[in-house]
């Protein structure tokens, strides 16, 4: 079955946080077909712990409404059309951009600067506002150095996942060689064996 059949869980495949937090949509690029993998506010601290942002899911019930969940579903589109420039090899849309710019600005005042070096900001570990802050500052840190020149688009017809390419050559092409990489093979496969299919 593949991992963006409904009821799966997130995968965390992108080698960097902000890439598996844009990667919470399955079939990202086949609007008919998106599937999210992450949903509610405990969904999210869940996954935020999964994916190393925090080192745990904070005790107790935490006041998290509707705004909190928007504001973090914004980042991520906003996320998601600026990777979707870089791989394409054209500027990031102004309003995905104006929105990650605010969405630093808030998070660098938000966060602690402790008094040592090297500098780094330090966000919150305690619900979706400081998880949204994290995720801000990790994209800065994602697309400010050298892993901005690896981030690759998965291949796949619909998949749309973003992933590090660390392979010598720089020539990965699938998010998976066992889900989208497979049913490429497979599609190949069935073409060289049906050639009049198509007709």
């Amino acid at each position: 079955m593949s991992d963006k059949q409904p009821g799966r869980q997130p995968s965390f495949i992108g080698g960097h946080p902000v890439l598996d937090f844009v990667n919470t949509v399955a079939w990202r690029t086949e609007p008919a077909r998106r599937i999210e993998r992450v949903s509610g506010a405990a969904g999210w601290l869940r996954w935020a712990v999964t994916a190393e942002i925090f080192p745990a899911v904070p005790d107790g019930e935490l006041p998290i409404g509707d705004a909190e969940l928007a504001d973090l579903v914004a980042l991520r589109d906003a996320l998601e059309a600026v990777l979707d420039a870089v791989t394409d090899g054209q500027a990031p849309p102004a309003p995905a951009w104006r929105a990650l710019r605010l969405a630093l600005l808030r998070a660098r005042e938000a966060a602690a600067l402790p008094p040592v070096l090297p500098l780094r900001w330090e966000p919150g570990a305690r619900d979706l506002t400081d998880l949204r802050h994290a995720l801000a500052l990790r994209a800065e840190e994602l697309l400010s150095g050298p892993a901005a020149s690896r981030i690759r688009r998965c291949a796949g017809p619909g998949c749309g996942w973003f992933f590090l390419d660390r392979t010598r050559a720089g020539t990965r092409r699938w998010c998976s060689s066992g889900d989208c990489g497979n049913r490429d093979r497979a599609r190949r496969h069935y073409a060289r064996t049906h050639p009049t299919a198509e007709r």
